[in-house]
């Protein structure tokens, strides 16, 4: 007889405090406050995170931050820092988790992951140790860690494949884990019906743990947070919970999201299922201990990524896509 799979509230319900990080960096610590406000409801406390890596917009240095280049943090690891409202890139960029700790008045941790996935496990242990959490959380705005590798719209595998793979690494020692998806569809990278392919391939390993809705309440809240943080992708499920339909253009109209309130949900998913199940990239790049040697590995299975759009930007030869 087939064992009963794990249950999100099971899960919950062993822990207390929850370290809550948006694995995609930039807007996606909107994403994270979400789910974190889930798991407040049910009683635990929680700290967020996310990624030292802005968007290219905002930040036009290719690729994530490492500490020499940060001012006004703290160190808890060379790979993950505490921001407060003054943080900021050595050219005086303020990193989305900034204007975050400003509005919930709360240091947020930065994970750099200029060290692989090997930093990555190093630096959230350190993480764990300092908040004395039991529960980690993963949080993809749009889905992309879902990606096989063969999407024709993925454009950026390679941050969200180096935390899934992290996030499956901690869930085989034995850790208690979540990976969330946020908003699916919302980066415009893949398509609702890919994305629904994918959690029924999870939910048919026994990897799709449950899921829950925004509320008014949190959107409301969410709403007032996206007025001072940037971003499109966590943006876009806020406007579907008042009613939006549709198609929208994002990211300088080369995108395009539907519109749906199946957005307002978040899927909570086990990321070894994910890892095992679906992700080519993440099982590509497991054993990286630099971000290079990450990069080059979805190189030999012929992924483009976000480092390498970005180089190519700053270099002045960046061709539409």
């Amino acid at each position: 007889m087939k064992p009963e799979p794990s249950s999100l509230e099971d899960i919950i319900r062993t822990c207390s405090r929850a370290l809550v990080i948006g694995v995609g960096g930039g807007g996606d610590v909107v994403g994270a406050l979400a789910a974190a406000r889930f798991l407040e409801f049910c009683g635990l406390k929680f700290r967020l995170g996310g990624l030292s890596w802005e968007r290219s917009v905002f930040d036009p240095v290719p690729g994530p931050r490492s500490l020499s280049e940060v001012e006004e943090v703290r160190p808890l690891h060379r790979y993950a820092w505490l921001a407060n409202p003054n943080s900021r890139t050595f050219t005086g960029v303020p990193f989305a988790e900034s204007r975050m700790a400003g509005i919930i008045g709360g240091d947020i941790l930065l994970i750099d992951i200029n060290g692989g996935v090997k930093g990555v496990v190093e630096g959230l242990e350190a993480a764990q140790n300092e908040f004395q959490t039991d529960l980690l959380v993963g949080v993809d705005v749009g889905g992309d860690s879902l990606a096989q590798g063969d999407e024709p719209g993925l454009r950026s595998p390679l941050a969200d494949s180096i935390m899934l793979a992290a996030w499956a690494e901690l869930e085989g020692r034995g850790q208690r884990v979540l990976w969330a998806v946020f908003g699916y569809g919302s980066d415009g990278e893949m398509t609702t019906a890919e994305i629904e392919t994918a959690l029924y391939k999870v939910a048919e390993a026994g990897g799709l743990l449950g899921a829950w809705g925004l509320t008014n309440k949190t959107v409301s809240e969410l709403e007032r947070v996206v007025q001072k943080v940037p971003t499109e992708a966590s943006a876009i499920p806020l406007e579907c919970a008042r009613g939006a339909w549709g198609e929208k253009r994002i990211r300088q109209d080369q995108r395009r999201v539907r519109l749906t309130p199946l957005t307002t949900l978040t899927f909570f998913l086990s990321p070894g299922a994910i890892y095992r199940t679906l992700s080519r990239p993440a099982r590509a790049l497991s054993h990286s201990a630099s971000l290079e040697e990450a990069n080059d590995a979805l190189h030999s299975i012929g992924l483009k990524t976000e480092l390498d759009l970005e180089r190519e930007r700053y270099e002045g030869r960046a061709k539409p896509t």
